[in-house]
């Protein structure tokens, strides 16, 4: 079934599932990703998965992972009470969460965000993905390993404090990156191929996940 990422079907009021929230170091981020540093941007090695075979033959030497990655801009920004993204790379939008339960929203609410409800997650099993601020806005994200039977306690919010952006590994649960400013741009890589699985949190869980978003 195909997501309506900009209209998802969710209740309009949910219990909060708190995330616990810790500083991005290269300690913390074991298994879930790496920081990239400034100066290791460029041509920063995204991983490419190779494609699986589908029985005993084996594939190829040299193919299944040959598409590569894509890259652009990839922009987090609030509108009011509402959460959204716009990824260049993929030509795809998306509504992310609330401030607050769905009932309560208002895109011409004032009021900063203490934190984002996010009704979704994913990963990709065909690669990595890259995360850089344009302008060096410090940001956070939730992150889960590996697995399919994920559960909400699962999830950690990284704090990755300026300057600094985040590798994420394949087959990492993640889903926004929340800049601590209204609004940010990010560099994006990602694999080509862009396979994703996703949960819905609400559907599964009955709940959203509450992402703090520090002052």
């Amino acid at each position: 079934m195909k997501i309506d990422y900009l209209n998802p079907k969710v209740p309009k009021v949910l219990p909060w599932h708190p995330v616990p929230m810790v500083k991005a170091t290269a300690k913390s981020l074991k298994g879930y990703g790496r920081l990239v540093r400034p100066r290791e941007l460029a041509g920063y090695p995204v991983e490419v998965v190779r494609w699986p075979a589908s029985g005993w033959r084996h594939v190829d030497k040299g193919t299944g992972d040959e598409a590569g990655t894509v890259s652009g801009d990839f922009e987090f920004y609030w509108e009011g009470d509402f959460f959204r993204g716009r990824n260049h790379a993929l030509g795809s939008e998306y509504l992310f969460g609330w401030s607050k339960n769905p009932v309560d929203a208002r895109p011409e609410s004032t009021e900063r965000p203490r934190q984002v409800l996010l009704w979704h997650a994913n990963y990709h099993p065909d690669g990595g993905q890259l995360f850089f601020p344009r302008n060096g806005e410090s940001f956070v994200t939730a992150l889960a390993l590996p697995g399919d039977y994920v559960q909400p306690n699962r999830f950690v919010a990284f704090l990755v404090e300026g300057g600094n952006g985040l590798y994420i590994h394949p087959n990492v649960w993640h889903e926004a990156i929340v800049p601590l400013a209204p609004s940010a741009t990010f560099y994006d890589e990602q694999g080509a191929v862009h396979a994703r699985v996703s949960v819905n949190l609400p559907e599964e869980f009955g709940v959203f996940l509450a992402v703090p978003i520090p002052r």
